[in-house]
């Protein structure tokens, strides 16, 4: 139920629209939005459009929203809609990026045309970055053709969509053609134009356009800078780097992981070194790509100088792999244990694989290699596929998975409550419950979580939950404090999983 504070008794006789309106405006969760909405029926209302503004903006917008909520209130409302709820929609589906949002988003724009509403220019903008998901050409030139019907064209912000629209699509010169038409150019519309170039492969057109750059921003800069390393143009890269008028993060790991990619760890390493020289904080991504990269070429040194790796070192070099994400790296080395240096993979090396997999999304390759391993699978490596499951939001394969664990390590807190998660994560919360009812009909405790700290010698043990040390109270203010700080800059809680 909702908290006290937002549903107070009503009194008889004011059952209004307006009361109800304030509810929804106190909202904070898409469970208190479907409770309020449930009272609103059971006491014979209807939607006003200021209490749609805030159910449709959440559930259409917010991470933890429910986008086919938004579409069906908005499909089904008796009360006058606005322009704004439907852009709201078009927008959430743009940015949901999942089958069918394409085409929500033409319901929701042709719905827009039986109420005789006129789009305006956030809905084509809206529209093609839609079609822009999909890379869906032929739908995008229609739009194309009534914005210019409808005089928009001229809107940077459309024709900045437009162009992105087309580079993606792979039509660079519809792209350069709606950007030497605009009589406004902003820094973004050259930055699209230029990213337009280098996901096309035309670097020397990027770097041409770039040079003609009436002003730049760090995105300009950052935009080029990642293209000719993804192209391997690195000695181009590292002229860029210098050039920079002032190179942030994104600047730094663009450059150190472009030479790690490609075989240049010494030059990385450098890279590195002056960064923290320079008081720029190396971020995690930068250190676990550079402790990778070296670990593959330990493990190649050790080969040219003819010593013979074991599994151990197998299982180092595979979990390197891992933790990079370099897949095709990883089966290479995962072969050549038997094929080169007849090692029988083990559970270990098997566990790393899916761990890979997993990592890496491809959790159908992940059940796959399963079938085809030599060792039949334990409950650890099950439960890595488990946790990837969650994390890519497969919910099939996870309720498979999971249920599988459950009953084979019945007694285990972590199987049940990732299942749990996993049903909530998807809408079905009394398949979230049912698991929590066998936990307690088991008598299965959930083991707490648990982190270490050591201060100056002294070794500080916590538990979530826990207040037992002696300076509790100036542990959660400074809390409090790194929360209200991490919110600025777009921090969220995790309440996705919650039932």
């Amino acid at each position: 139920m909702l908290k006290p504070s937002l549903f107070k008794p009503l009194k008889p006789g004011f059952h209004s629209i307006i009361s109800f309106t304030a509810i929804f405006h106190k909202c904070k969760s898409m469970k208190q939005f479907k409770e309020a909405h449930t009272q609103l029926i059971i006491n014979g209302l209807t939607h006003s459009p200021s209490s749609l503004r805030p159910i449709i903006s959440f559930s259409a917008l917010d991470p933890s929203g429910d986008i086919d909520y938004a579409l069906l209130l908005l499909l089904r409302a008796s009360t006058p809609r606005t322009v704004y709820l439907f852009n709201t929609t078009i927008r959430g589906f743009s940015r949901a990026r999942r089958p069918g949002s394409l085409w929500s988003s033409v319901l929701s724009f042709v719905q827009m045309g039986v109420l005789n509403l006129a789009p305006n220019s956030f809905t084509f903008t809206f529209l093609f970055r839609s079609c822009s998901n999909c890379v869906a050409f032929d739908l995008g030139r229609q739009f194309h053709g009534m914005v210019i019907k409808n005089s928009f064209e001229t809107d940077v912000f459309v024709r900045n969509s437009i162009i992105r629209f087309y580079s993606v699509c792979g039509k660079l010169d519809d792209a350069r053609m709606a950007f030497d038409e605009s009589s406004e150019l902003d820094v973004v519309s050259w930055n699209s134009m230029i990213d337009g170039c280098i996901r096309n492969g035309d670097i020397l057109e990027a770097l041409s356009l770039f040079s003609k750059m009436p002003e730049r921003s760090n995105i300009s800069w950052n935009s080029l800078l990642g293209g000719l390393v993804k192209f391997c143009c690195l000695d181009d890269a590292y002229w860029v780097f210098l050039e920079m008028p002032q190179r942030n993060l994104v600047s730094w790991v663009v450059m150190i992981s472009g030479y790690a990619q490609n075989g240049k760890p010494k030059e990385a390493l450098a890279l590195f070194r002056e960064m923290q020289m320079l008081d720029q904080e190396p971020n995690s991504a930068i250190l676990k790509l550079l402790i990778c990269k070296e670990a593959l070429h330990l493990f190649d040194q050790m080969k040219s100088e003819g010593i013979s790796p074991d599994g151990v070192s197998y299982i180092a070099v595979l979990c390197a792999c891992s933790h990079a994400g370099w897949v095709e790296k990883g089966f290479h080395y995962f072969a050549s244990m038997s094929d080169v240096h007849g090692i029988r993979p083990e559970l270990d090396h098997c566990a790393c694989m899916v761990d890979l997999l997993g990592r890496a999304g491809l959790l159908e390759k992940a059940e796959k290699f399963f079938a085809s391993m030599p060792i039949k699978p334990d409950n650890v490596i099950w439960g890595a596929l488990l946790g990837a499951c969650r994390v890519y939001g497969n919910a099939k394969m996870g309720e498979r998975v999971g249920s599988l664990l459950v009953e084979s390590d019945e007694n285990h807190d972590g199987r049940s409550i990732l299942l749990s998660n996993i049903y909530a994560e998807s809408m079905k919360g009394e398949d979230a419950e049912q698991v929590r009812k066998t936990m307690r009909r088991r008598k299965i405790k959930r083991v707490p979580g648990c982190s270490l700290i050591e201060i100056d010698g002294h070794l500080h043990e916590f538990f979530a939950g826990d207040r037992s040390h002696e300076k509790t109270e100036e542990i959660y203010l400074m809390w409090e404090e790194i929360v209200k700080e991490i919110k600025k800059i777009g921090y969220r809680e995790e309440t996705s999983s919650c039932v």
